[in-house]
Parts: C-alpha cells; structure tokens; sequence
C-alpha cells in the first residue's frame, strides 16, 4: 500500500461529507478499497484526482479557472503524482502549478468529493474522483495563466461565471462553509 493510498483512505474515512456529497464520497471510498492503482491515470475507468477552491486573503472571492480542453470554468486541480505524499499536498501542489501563486496555504481537511466523466485523449470515458480542498493565497497574490487554462478568475460565491462545470457551484458552496469555520 503507497503512502498516498493510505492517507486517501484515511482521509475520507475520517471526514464527514455534506448531505450533498455523501453518494460522491461513499463511492470514492468503495473506489480507494479496491487498491493503490486507482491513484492513477492509467486505471481503467476510474481514478482519484485532486482539486481546490482557492479563497482570497480576505476570503471573499475565489480563483476559478476557464478549462483548457473543456472550455467551462471550474476549480483548478488534476492528477495525483507518485511524489505527492498526501491528497493535500497533491490538491496545494496543483493549485500552485496552475494558479502561479506562491504562499497558498491548504487546508488538509476536504471540503468535498465530486465525480465527473471525462473523456481521455484516447476517445474513451473516464470517472474522476476529486477530492477537494480549500487554499488561501497571500495577499499579494498574482495569479498566471497556466497551458491549462484559457483564463483564471476572481469571483464572489454569489457571481460565479458561465459556462460552470457541473458541480462546481455545489463544490464552491461546499468549500465556502469550510473556510467560514477555519
């Protein structure tokens, strides 16, 4: 068992999702007990991912990005790497390398589980199982474009942009309950 499949499993295992997560959590979990290769891409059908929502200094607006391939706007986020050491590292790792922000602060706590279909460069459909986390920026954050994106962000919860990704707005309000308690 790799070091990262054991802190997914006890991540999720020791979280409680929301009332409107709870079928995306309980069949992520199902997923992360049939092994460590479903930490993968190269799993056949479906694998973990990691994401954020990243908050403001002042908590008042959050960094989405206009999705490269899909064209809608939605956390940023991806696959997990054999280096990451945590889901948490993992989801800081990705906000970093696709915001450009340096000092983003992870919460290690989730603030949600959503699954979403893809379609893989190959033609063929593939479930991933987002883990997401909340991330603070610092001050003086100044995000860059990344080649994933067309374009980043700053939105007030209640004015997020079109066209959103599926479950964004839930993932959104879901993360927006977290950073409130934090």
């Amino acid at each position: 068992m790799s070091v990262l499949h054991l802190d997914a499993l006890e991540t999720l295992r020791d979280w409680t999702p929301t009332p409107d997560g709870e079928d995306d959590w309980r069949l992520t979990t199902k997923l992360l007990e049939r092994g460590p290769e479903v930490m993968w891409r190269g799993h056949d059908g479906a694998h973990v991912t990691a994401s954020v929502i990243i908050f403001s200094h002042d908590r008042q607006r959050v960094l989405l990005c206009l999705h490269g391939k899909f064209d809608v706007w939605v956390q940023l986020g991806g696959h997990l790497e054999a280096g990451d050491p945590s889901l948490a590292a993992a989801a800081l790792r990705e906000a970093t390398e696709e915001s450009g922000i340096a000092g983003l602060v992870v919460d290690p706590v989730p603030v949600d589980v959503d699954i979403h279909q893809v379609v893989n460069c190959a033609g063929r459909r593939l479930d991933h199982h987002d883990v997401i986390f909340a991330v603070y920026a610092p001050p003086d954050a100044a995000e860059q474009v990344s080649d994933e994106s067309h374009a980043l962000g700053w939105f007030t919860p209640d004015a997020l942009p079109t066209p959103l990704g599926g479950d964004t707005d839930r993932v959104v309000r879901n993360a927006v309950r977290r950073a409130a308690v934090r």
